[in-house]
């Protein structure tokens, strides 16, 4: 690719995805701006070519990386902002940034809610910070950080409101392991993505008590169901719910093992306590966050999705899964 006159593109997140993203993307640009955690990750990054915490098999070339510590450096330096921020981090991230973010096109790949919000992570930068929702957009997949790494072929949805911005993005991220398509389904993209986590984690928790395949299927049926029921009930439009970045992304993150979600759920399933959980992954399981998160939404509005409810109960109310998965095994079709 000609990378001349291309935007530039800054990723904020040096987590397993943040990662899979900057290699992604060198594929395709001369430079990638990219704030990392610390200097310890810098230094390795630089010296080894290596993220020393996640996909450390990436080799990078420090050449095209521009490492920074300090998030306005990286803000600054860009015209595309990949936020990769896990969601429990978000604010205090943010709220470091001094620099103007005006122009500035933002892609979340985050799937998560912000847990002091109760926001999804476009909700919250358009109201704290007055980002244009025109200004917004989400990465989707079906994709996980781990195939990125062995560059098996993966498939990428870009959602924003002006799909020539989104292909704009699309065409950087595209190359020979990477498949993109746009949306302009902001909303739907960004709220499946969140809800494929809860499920992912329900599946996880099936696993854990040793239902088997057959009931594993009926699950994830109903799963999409239910998020269909949702997005019709809070963000209307004409969407094929049977696209990569609804059903794909569901089915990758509920049955791969390489899910973060799908892992927290089998540990919770074989008894651990959400904490102990928590701390034996060392990593973020987005789909906790998001049960709470949109347990109000689903609540308000009435909506009949015995699975969300369960993992919530599970989770949050601290009911046994095996009586509520026993339950739940009468309302699935």
């Amino acid at each position: 690719m000609d990378t001349s006159n291309k935007p530039t593109v800054g990723v904020l997140s040096s987590g397993s995805w943040g990662t899979a993203l900057v290699k992604i993307l060198c594929e395709n640009l001369d430079t990638v701006h990219w704030w990392v955690r610390d200097d310890y990750v810098k230094g390795c990054l630089q010296n080894e070519k290596r993220n020393p915490k996640y996909l450390s098999t990436i080799e990078f070339d420090p050449n095209k990386l521009h490492l920074s510590t300090d998030i306005n450096q990286i803000v600054e330096a860009s015209d595309i902002l990949v936020n990769v921020i896990p969601s429990i981090y978000q604010k205090e991230s943010f709220e470091k940034v001094t620099v103007s973010m005006e122009g500035k096109m933002i892609y979340s790949s985050v799937k998560g809610i912000i847990p002091s919000e109760m926001k999804s992570v476009g909700s919250y930068l358009h109201d704290t910070f007055g980002i244009p929702y025109d200004f917004l957009g989400n990465i989707s997949g079906p994709c996980h950080a781990e195939e990125v790494a062995l560059e098996k072929l993966s498939y990428l949805t870009i959602s924003a409101q002006n799909l020539s911005k989104a292909k704009v993005f699309a065409d950087l991220l595209d190359c020979k392991f990477i498949n993109t398509t746009t949306t302009d389904d902001i909303w739907g993209t960004e709220y499946a993505a969140v809800l494929k986590n809860v499920y992912s984690i329900a599946c996880g928790i099936a696993h854990g008590l040793s239902f088997g395949d057959n009931f594993q299927s009926i699950l994830m049926s109903n799963a999409i169901r239910e998020i269909e029921l949702f997005l019709n009930a809070l963000y209307p439009m004409d969407r094929d719910i049977s696209k990569s970045a609804y059903l794909g992304d569901l089915l990758v993150t509920g049955y791969s093992y390489f899910s973060r979600n799908r892992t927290f759920g089998v540990m919770i399933g074989k008894g651990y306590t959400v904490k102990s959980a928590m701390l034996e992954m060392n990593m973020v399981a987005e789909g906790y966050y998001g049960s709470d998160g949109l347990n109000q939404m689903v609540k308000d509005n009435k909506l009949k999705m015995p699975i969300f409810k369960a993992v919530h109960d599970i989770l949050y109310r601290e009911k046994n899964p095996i009586e509520i998965f026993k339950k739940l095994s009468d309302h699935l079709d």
